[in-house]
């Protein structure tokens, strides 16, 4: 069972401030909806930070569109400041085959260039599909194919395994 993830946030945040104190010199924050822009804004608090705060909808971004045969609910994206030589990090709750971090990133470069691009998950339960690391993860987890991480919140913020079978 993975562990509570309001604790996973507290950890994650000393991390993402020794990330700022040693090498990010013009930060952001950028979480992927749904569940990274509630760790995001989570982190945002518990880091107690004005550095901006934004969120990315990449569901137009996906290379899977077509292929999931639904219609997604698309929220607007929120980036409401300059990416320009930002040192961004990108906030997602799971991290599995690495699709939805390529598509994060299109959609990022589309507002602008930042300086660096620094990934931060609460979950990375494997299977990459893409050559994707995390810069920062609160927690590695083993999962069958048939297993989910069904993130909850936005506040308090749960996550329960789902079986689909």
């Amino acid at each position: 069972m993975p562990s509570n993830p309001e604790t996973l946030i507290k950890t994650l945040a000393l991390e993402v401030q020794t990330l700022l104190d040693e090498r990010l010199q013009n930060p952001a924050m950028i979480g992927i909806h749904t569940g990274g822009a509630w760790v995001a804004e989570r982190l945002h608090q518990e880091l107690n930070s004005n550095m901006p705060l934004g969120t990315l909808d990449i569901n137009f971004y996906r290379d899977d569109f077509s292929r999931r045969g639904f219609n997604p609910v698309v929220n607007a994206s929120e980036i409401n400041f300059d990416l320009e030589n930002k040192d961004v990090l990108l906030i997602d709750d799971v991290l599995q085959t690495g699709r939805t971090i390529r598509a994060a990133m299109n959609e990022i470069f589309d507002y602008g260039r930042p300086a660096s691009l620094n990934l931060v998950v609460l979950f990375d339960r494997g299977g990459r599909e893409l050559p994707i690391a995390p810069t920062l993860c609160g927690e590695t987890i083993e999962l069958t194919k048939q297993q989910q991480l069904e993130l909850s919140g936005p506040t308090p913020l749960g996550i329960e395994v789902v079986s689909n079978d």
